[in-house]
């Protein structure tokens, strides 16, 4: 099953490029639905009190080089190849209504992009993600290049692209090479695994793992992307098409964040706790530098480009808290990142349509002629500020606290994010659709065929708000052994097991015990 759930998209892809022009679209889609029902199939098959991988596939594959072709879930990734699942179906899907240049071969490299970040959730050998990791570049390589858009006053989609390539190489050939030596150092003479899992049991000396902790943390921070290393970010989502900065913004960023709960803190315990700090400084940076970006921008594109440098640097900060909580609502800001994102940028892309401009101060008028997208966006922009009452607010809820336990200056800081992100969200929402309609746009209701896109996202956002322990029950046991193997080395296995609803009281600070 979770074989067929990491090919399906690509054997998709491959039969699409020998179909005629007009079916691609809609195979390729189909490849994205029936990837969504296996997706759906094991959250409704996973055992929520195992905190151990489910649906595990290890065979060797390499064996004279210790590479294992190793596959599983669990908490710490469920959620976020569901999300995956769900978005690349909006997204192929939203495109499918679109006349594209080269078609077969577009659908076909989106497809690929979705085989491969799967496999960089499932992956738990270490070289087996490095090598998933790099293929998610190829096909975004291509799709930005070949189909993006050269923007008046900015570099050339290939310029935009080329500048991506090069920081996110820089920083994928920086974690191969921690990889090997994560591998090399903990095997120490004796039998050479990449396992995440074997090469945890066998540990790393603090000295190895200081340097090796950086190697990983730049190639994560460059994807996510944070502060400093986001200059890739905003030619690249100027060039970008619009369909694919759905997938791309929604789930790619992600895997840099997961990146750190799954490899950072299980092989780097001690390096986590000696620059904890030094990357919560980084994530409140991002937090800060994001939300003033987002709310001086004029482009739609930049606006939701910006607000996910911020969004991105609480997923950070939750993580680095390390504790729980702040795992706990990182997993689950994640998800509800995603599911905002994406629609933002499938009304981006139908306010484009209509106005002819990404210039926030040239739309307008919206809501009075389209009143069924206003609501739809409405629900988007409450969502991206976090209303009380959606998803996104329990995750940054559950982020904070965890921040307030562990450093409370960090969080007092943090939370003047949240209260910037009300101003940019809601300025979006109010040039869109409220201000003054200039002469000349187009202000008609949503099509059919892109509410049939839209309408899912947002129930989606809606259902998580009503229900986000769907998420939080089946991260848990996940979230507590990944943290406390940080926080307080081998933890009572009492504890290990005390469950979602024990969280808070079964855990340990970095300095202190705390009794449940």
């Amino acid at each position: 099953m979770i074989n067929a759930l990491l090919w399906a998209p690509l054997a998709f892809g491959i039969v699409g490029l020998f179909l005629p022009k007009r079916a691609s679209g809609w195979w390729a889609t189909l490849g994205a639905l029936v990837t969504l029902v296996i997706a759906v199939g094991m959250v409704f098959d996973f055992d929520t009190g195992s905190s151990g991988l489910q649906h595990s596939v290890d065979v060797a594959w390499i064996s004279g080089l210790g590479v294992d072709y190793s596959l599983g879930i669990d908490g710490l990734n469920l959620f976020l190849i569901v999300l995956t699942a769900v978005l690349w179906v909006g997204g192929t899907a939203f495109a499918a209504f679109r006349e594209w240049e080269r078609p077969q071969l577009f659908f076909f490299l989106m497809l690929l992009a979705e085989t491969a970040t799967l496999g960089s959730f499932l992956a738990q050998d270490l070289l087996l993600f490095v090598l998933f990791f790099d293929l998610m570049l190829v096909p975004f390589y291509f799709l930005f290049g070949a189909w993006g858009s050269d923007r008046e006053g900015g570099p050339s989609a290939a310029a935009a692209t080329l500048k991506m390539m090069i920081y996110t190489l820089i920083g994928s050939l920086l974690m191969l090479v921690g990889a090997i030596a994560a591998a090399i150092i903990s095997a120490d003479g004796g039998h050479l695994t990449f396992s995440i899992a074997a090469i945890q049991q066998q540990g790393l000396d603090v000295d190895s793992q200081r340097w090796i902790f950086w190697f990983f943390a730049a190639a994560f921070l460059v994807k996510m992307p944070a502060f400093l290393l986001h200059g890739w970010m905003p030619d690249a989502y100027r060039a970008a098409p619009l369909p694919v900065l759905v997938v791309f913004s929604g789930v790619l960023a992600k895997v840099g964040a997961y990146g750190f709960l799954r490899i950072v803190l299980p092989l780097f315990p001690d390096a986590t706790i000696e620059f904890q700090e030094v990357i919560l400084v980084i994530a409140l940076a991002s937090i800060l530098y994001g939300s003033v970006m987002a709310f001086t921008q004029t482009n739609v594109r930049l606006i939701a480009g910006y607000s996910s440098v911020a969004q991105l640097g609480f997923i950070t900060a939750g993580v680095f808290a390390l504790r729980a909580d702040g795992a706990d609502g990182a997993i689950l800001q994640m998800v509800n990142h995603g599911l905002v994102v994406a629609p933002i940028f499938v009304i981006v892309a139908i306010l484009v349509e209509r106005t002819g401009t990404e210039d926030i101060r040239e739309m307008g008028g919206m809501a009075l002629r389209a009143p069924v997208l206003a609501v739809l966006f409405l629900v988007v922009a409450l969502a991206t500020l976090a209303m009380p009452g959606s998803a996104n607010f329990i995750g940054e809820f559950y982020i904070l606290n965890g921040l307030f336990q562990e450093k409370i200056v960090f969080a007092c800081i943090a939370i003047s994010g949240v209260a910037m992100s009300a101003y940019y969200a809601l300025r979006l929402y109010q040039h869109a659709m409220h201000n003054r309609k200039p002469d000349g746009i187009a202000t008609r209701e949503i099509g059919l065929r892109d509410a049939v896109v839209l309408a899912p996202l947002v129930l989606c956002i809606l259902a998580l708000a009503l229900y986000p322990q769907l998420i939080l029950h089946r991260t848990a046991p996940t979230v507590q052994q990944t943290v406390a193997g940080v926080t307080n080395g081998d933890a009572p296995e009492a504890e290990l097991a005390s469950g979602p609803t024990g969280r808070n009281q079964a855990y340990i600070s970095r300095n202190r015990p705390i009794d449940p």
